[in-house]
């Protein structure tokens, strides 16, 4: 999967909920639901339950530094 192919798939999820694992240094984990409310050039934002605005690139998600799980339907 390129950056490119990622990026419009997230593109194409603008407005949906998602759930996102970050896997941080020394197994620290995090977790964070929202909504991706925006999408630009390199990164993509995620307005949260709790109100708290997160930023993520592309390149995260290509070298799974974060895991997104999108809500189905």
């Amino acid at each position: 999967m390129t950056i490119e192919k990622i990026k419009n798939n997230i593109d194409s999820k603008l407005g949906d909920n998602v759930k996102i694992i970050y896997n941080g240094s020394r197994n620290k984990k995090e977790e964070y639901s929202g909504i991706i409310s925006e999408t630009y050039n390199y990164i993509f934002i995620i307005k949260t339950n709790g109100d708290e605005i997160k930023s993520f690139s592309y390149r995260d998600v290509l070298t799974n530094t974060i895991e997104l799980f999108f809500d189905k339907l």
